[in-house]
């Protein structure tokens, strides 16, 4: 796994968001937890949600805020700190659990969940797989994730991040789907110009670049070369308990 030691440096957990969803990288928060939500559709009260790489609890806080059961699973004691926090401040703690543990060695039954959300997880795989049909068991219905693309400008700066990036093309994801025994429902593609662009700038510059981004996005070249994909997976109707 790419950057597990980075992820769980005290300083890089501390100033996580900070750096990466203030001024113009509130926007990239923003439209991420948009697409959990529309991919979720109205949660019912004790829907019980895995979110792997829970990091330091943006999603897990927006989950039990709309009534789901969730259970936070992340690698690094610090990025959970972080988490537990948040979500204790949002009166949540006794709706979310938090375990510190290895997502290709679930400590769950089969099926015991109904949504599996893994966001900003997959791009530190050196071999998805595993981890794709790990999410798959536990899972009796959802798995949604995000990927970062191979046909984006992210290819010309990943190699410099320090947590590592792996970057895949829709036939890669296809053929992960495939090996975990899931369904792709729906996908959609997102940020022509990559995530870097926006974090430096403040709020009100970055708004009109995300303005001319959603209309290229809504075109079939912007989809081609978007940063970041949103994939829906679900497990095939025959298969569910």
């Amino acid at each position: 796994m790419k950057g597990q030691d980075w992820y769980q440096a005290d300083e890089v957990a501390e100033e996580y968001d900070d750096v990466r969803f203030s001024g113009g990288g509130q926007l990239i928060d923003r439209r991420e937890k948009e697409a959990v939500l529309a991919a979720l559709g109205p949660i019912d009260s004790g829907h019980r949600v895995l979110e792997v790489a829970c990091g330091t609890g943006r999603f897990t806080t927006m989950l039990a805020d709309q009534g789901a059961d969730v259970v936070g699973l992340d690698v690094s004691r610090e990025m959970l700190e972080q988490a537990r926090e948040k979500v204790a401040a949002a009166g949540h703690a006794d709706a979310v659990e938090f375990l510190r543990g290895d997502a290709s060695r679930l400590p769950f039954p089969d099926d015991h969940f109904d949504t599996v959300v893994a966001m900003r997880f997959f791009h530190l795989m050196d071999d998805p797989v595993p981890f794709a049909k790990e999410l798959r068991r536990v899972s009796r219905d959802q798995v949604f994730f995000d990927t970062f693309n191979s046909r984006s400008l992210r290819t010309l700066y990943t190699w410099l991040l320090p947590m590592g990036s792996r970057l895949y093309s829709e036939r890669q994801v296809a053929a992960m789907l495939g090996e975990a025994g899931l369904t792709l429902a729906n996908e959609e593609h997102d940020f022509v110009l990559p995530y870097g662009f926006y974090r430096e700038l403040p709020g009100p510059v970055a708004r009109p670049f995300w303005v001319l981004d959603e209309l290229a996005g809504d075109t079939i070249p912007g989809d081609y070369v978007a940063s970041v994909s949103y994939w829906d997976a679900r497990v095939p109707d025959e298969e569910r308990p």
